[in-house]
């Protein structure tokens, strides 16, 4: 009985660990955990489960992570209409977001960091699409982790785009500018290293360019936040934000990689207290998170409104920081001291 209520006690562990290593968790958290992480062994001395942090991404297939609430999904699953295209919301894992991208008059399909490879099929069949496209933001496990798997099962072939060799199932290597499509709809690669060195978002419109179009920003671009710099520099944030995210037009949707919208506009609020658009914001994803309702999509406008990682050139963000005027120095200042924020 001791022995089961550990492996319980050690199975929370490990998915509490790995969850907070994806979200960006300090060091001293992870630490924590790592404490936590003692099993009983033979002779009822203790043996750690683990051994370093970060978590190899062998550790992280292990792990069993856990899903809550409607239909065992820690959201609801959602169909947003936009011009000429279909996008289904599927949540994936604790906080993960899948999308299925659908031309509405062809039918044909792509999607987005497949990670739950039975639920994209079982949604592909449901719909009646034609699936032939998947689009991977960056080579994290909990984003890219389910390729191989979908390819395996998927009767046909399957494109599968990136821009990291450390993919997998990668045949569609992708860079800056590269475009592609999904039916009708145009697709078009934006890179943007920092998060990781090959992290690519895909912008995608109608045929003729019109209606609000959408963006799939995988770690680099969430709702009032961004992605921890695991491999890049502020430098490159700022570019990926703030030059080429930041030209895109206003309306357009922004679906990032997780469900961070709270913890990310708890941060925001503490950089600008004043700012009634956040506290706003923060109100209404209350209300829609205790239904379980994603609050994704965002938009390109509304990010620059509350963002306080694309408003580095706002007085009021700036004074956050120390006064520094300089946005790159912002950009880096801001994500040190949210790498450690407990809001």
């Amino acid at each position: 009985m001791l022995s089961s209520a550990w492996r319980s006690v050690s199975t929370s562990v490990e998915t509490n660990l790995t969850a907070a290593y994806f979200r960006g968790s300090s060091s001293a958290t992870l630490r924590c955990l790592l404490r936590l992480a003692a099993v009983p062994s033979g002779g009822g001395s203790m043996q750690r489960r683990f051994l370093a942090v970060p978590v190899c991404p062998s550790l992280v297939k292990l792990q069993k992570l856990r899903k809550v609430g409607f239909r065992g999904m820690h959201s609801t699953l959602e169909h947003v209409k936009l011009e000429g295209m279909e996008i289904k919301i599927l949540p994936a894992l604790q906080d993960n977001y899948m999308y299925l991208i659908v031309d509405s008059k062809t039918r044909e399909a792509a999607i987005v960091d497949p990670v739950e490879p039975e639920l994209v099929i079982k949604t592909v069949e449901e719909e009646k699409v034609t699936l032939n496209k998947v689009l991977t933001t960056h080579h994290h496990w909990d984003h890219a982790g389910g390729n191989e798997k979908l390819v395996k099962l998927w009767p046909k072939e399957l494109e599968v785009y990136g821009g990291d060799d450390r993919i997998g199932a990668l045949n569609h290597k992708v860079q800056q500018d590269d475009s592609l499509t999904i039916g009708n709809l145009k697709v078009r690669c934006l890179s943007t290293p920092c998060h990781t060195t090959g992290h690519i978002c895909y912008h995608v419109t109608a045929a003729d360019g019109t209606g609000e179009g959408a963006v799939f920003t995988g770690d680099t671009l969430f709702q009032g936040g961004c992605g921890r710099f695991f491999e890049g520099t502020p430098e490159e944030m700022y570019d990926a934000l703030c030059t080429k995210l930041s030209a895109l037009p206003d309306n357009t949707k922004v679906f990032c990689g997780h469900e961070y919208t709270l913890q990310n506009m708890s941060f925001a609020r503490h950089v600008e207290p004043d700012n009634e658009i956040i506290q706003q914001r923060i109100e209404w994803a209350k209300h829609r998170r205790a239904s379980q309702d994603p609050t994704v999509p965002s938009t390109i406008g509304e990010e620059k409104t509350w963002n306080p990682f694309m408003r580095v050139h706002e007085a009021t963000v700036q004074k956050h920081a120390g006064g520094a005027t300089d946005p790159i120095s912002v950009m880096g200042s801001l994500r040190k001291e949210k790498d450690t924020f407990k809001g």
